[in-house]
């Protein structure tokens, strides 16, 4: 049982450590970008609760390794080390080196002999400390607790603790923070109750006393600190040399004298319990495979709920309106609000390459910022998952072949600094990534060549400009003229176009030569559940995602035949070619004479399906064909419908691919027949 509840104390911190490690991440990128206000304080508050939570935990080393560290930001935040960007740089290989002892701690690899000595020996170094010292001198406590100061080195501390009211509700004890103090040596301490109000007034869960110790130890102002960890939020804790406290004893302040008096009125009207306590949006953690399977359940509660109301519209029955209609708005409701609890802000994933930009400019020896907007848009927590990847090989790309170096922007009239901007936004059901930069841009010339040379393209071929740019997406494309650790090996954006085409999204690029280039990617919201526009096709029924329909038209017999078999129609004098979906899928039954086209948008160009029936919208949830329907590409998956049957969701990119292969072989077929 004690071991079950060890890991779960080792599971929480975990999860807290990685959610500081990235505040921390962020907070050292900001400060070394110039910005030192309050960013000091927030790396050392976050050190501060990991070397805690680990040593509780059991994890030492994490503890005493984090230890260092928190004394060199404890100068910083005392103005004795300026806010540097060499600073900042320690304090990131600190942080790398924390994960790296945690990952260690749990089973992973172990730590590389003499690296955290070496960081430590750093980070002496750079508070101008000695190179080695004692275990009291570097803050860990003596355990000594005598009456009086025994040995040198002892120095003499006033702590005064005024927790807020609420601390009994929170699980706080006093008695024992006072303990845990005295365990750091001797220690006298005196207990205030001028804020106790008249019995009749009295909250009985309320904390109304505070206390003064003086303490003599060997230990520092962290190790002191650390007794309070928990409780010092929504507290006032004052910890100073006993001489600082007496020299400003025997000054008293105007602001001491206001304290004294708003607390003479606190009696008067005391606050309710915990009201001091700074307030804190309630969260819950929950396993990412629960919330799956919520949402799971949720998509079979939206399939059963169709069928139900099919079933009650066949029969007729008046009295089962109302309650099919409220049964309806009911999993409606519940259904979004399961939805929205998968839904992440993009920032969360945009801070990860703050850090990655940081070190990579570093290597390549360019001069880089990156630019975040739209971090507050929301994506389906399962597409940022796989979502990081594709900005990983974007962003590499944008640094290593789009930014030029620092000399060679200026010769051509730029800033020296380069900017790439990661931006988000919503579009109707979609979301657009894009990523920009200030760089060299796309020499079409070059990429025609290398596809040449690579035997991508024949020398022949006319490609029009957004052609070209699409080179960059096959499978072993590069222009790099060598192999590094960065780039040249021919791989990053085919992945890219990949992991895109399994988000059912698009990818567009844009350049112009001399000025940038813009990669967007089209995503939509979720792909749990979509809204899709059903269509029948013989007896078979399928569904167009909604996201990419733009419209319907009418295709009559007669227009048929006077195009001479050739798939195009005229809507509003644009021509649009079409796809007939019952001649590419071989599907029996009898054409009818007036058809729907149902028109899409895919990569920024218009293509028609045909199809025998437009049924209308349909909310859909989408299930996996299985694995005896793996080679299917051009479904992206199915539902079940109200009545028990299944319609296929048609995967829009692969049935147009599948298209143009046909032609092809239908082509090539031709020519060798005539041959």
């Amino acid at each position: 049982m004690e071991t079950k509840a060890q890991n779960n104390w080792i599971d929480t911190f975990l999860q807290e450590a990685e959610d500081l490690l990235a505040e921390i991440d962020e907070a050292a990128l900001t400060m070394s970008e110039g910005d030192a206000t309050e960013t000091i304080h927030r790396i050392f508050r976050a050190f501060h609760t990991i070397k805690g939570s680990s040593g509780m935990c059991g994890l030492t080393s994490v503890a005493e390794f984090t230890h260092h560290i928190e004394t060199l930001l404890d100068k910083a935040r005392a103005g004795e080390i300026a806010a540097t960007p060499k600073l900042a740089d320690l304090i990131l290989a600190g942080r790398d080196q924390v994960r790296v002892i945690i990952a260690a701690e749990q089973g992973g690899e172990p730590v590389p002999a003499g690296s955290s000595e070496n960081i430590i020996e750093m980070l002496r170094a750079f508070a101008g400390e000695e190179p080695a010292a004692p275990p009291e001198a570097r803050g860990v406590p003596s355990q000594v607790s005598s009456s009086a100061p025994s040995s040198s080195g002892e120095k003499a501390w006033e702590i005064c603790f005024r927790p807020f009211e609420g601390l009994f509700t929170c699980g706080g004890n006093p008695l024992l923070l006072m303990r845990d103090l005295a365990g750091l040596g001797a220690c006298e301490v005196t207990t205030h109750t001028d804020r106790v109000p008249p019995l009749e007034e009295i909250n009985p869960t309320a904390c109304y006393l505070w206390w003064s110790a003086k303490l003599y130890t060997s230990a520092d102002e962290n190790a002191i600190r650390d007794v309070f960890m928990f409780v010092e939020d929504g507290s006032e804790l004052e910890i100073k040399p006993a001489a600082a406290i007496e020299t400003a004893i025997a000054q008293p302040s105007q602001t001491e004298a206001a304290e004294v008096a708003s607390g003479a009125a606190a009696q008067k009207n005391p606050e309710p319990a915990g009201a001091r306590a700074l307030p804190k949006e309630s969260t819950v953690r929950v396993p990412a495979g629960r919330l799956d399977q919520l949402v799971n359940l949720v998509g079979e509660l939206v399939m059963n709920q169709s069928r139900l109301t099919q079933i009650a519209t066949q029969i007729g029955a008046p009295e089962l309106a109302n309650p099919v209609q409220e049964i309806e708005r009911l999993v409606a409701e519940l259904r979004d609000d399961v939805l929205g609890i998968r839904m992440l802000p993009i920032g969360t994933l945009f801070s990860r390459f703050r850090r990655m930009v940081h070190d990579l400019s570093h290597e390549l020896e360019k001069e880089v910022d990156l630019v975040t907007e739209g971090a507050e848009t929301e994506l389906d927590k399962s597409i940022l998952d796989q979502l990081g990847e594709p900005l990983v090989h974007l962003l590499r790309n944008s640094i290593d072949h789009g930014i030029e170096s620092g000399d060679e922007r200026v010769a051509k009239g730029k800033p020296r600094r380069g900017t790439i901007r990661l931006n988000a936004v919503h579009t109707g059901s979609n979301v657009v990534v894009s990523i920009e930069d200030d760089g060299r841009g796309i020499n079409r010339a070059m990429v025609r060549a290398k596809a040449v040379e690579k035997q991508l393209i024949p020398s022949e071929a006319i490609l029009s400009d957004k052609e070209i740019l699409n080179l960059l997406l096959l499978p072993g494309f590069s222009t790099a003229d060598k192999v590094t650790s960065i780039s040249g090996r021919g791989v990053g954006m085919d992945v890219v176009k990949r992991q895109i085409d399994v988000l059912r999204g698009s990818v567009l690029i844009a350049s112009e030569e001399g000025r940038g280039t813009s990669m967007s990617m089209t995503l939509p919201l979720t792909l749990a559940i979509i809204e899709g526009l059903l269509v029948q096709v013989g007896v078979s029924r399928l569904i167009f995602p909604m996201f990419a329909v733009r419209e319907n038209v009418e295709l009559h017999g007669s227009e048929r035949r006077r195009k001479n078999g050739r798939n195009v129609i005229s809507v509003r004098g644009e021509l649009i070619p079409y796809i007939d979906l019952r001649a590419l899928f071989q599907m029996d039954g009898t054409t009818p004479e007036v058809e729907k086209i149902v028109i899409v948008e895919y990569e920024e160009q218009r293509v028609g399906f045909v199809v025998d029936r437009v049924l209308g919208t349909h909310q859909t949830v989408l299930q996996p064909l299985g694995r005896f329907f793996r080679n299917v590409t051009v479904a992206s998956g199915a539902t079940i419908m109200g009545d028990g049957g299944v319609a296929l969701i048609l995967d829009i990119a692969s049935i147009i691919k599948f298209a143009d292969q046909q032609a092809r072989a239908g082509f090539t077929a031709l020519a060798q027949k005539t041959a």
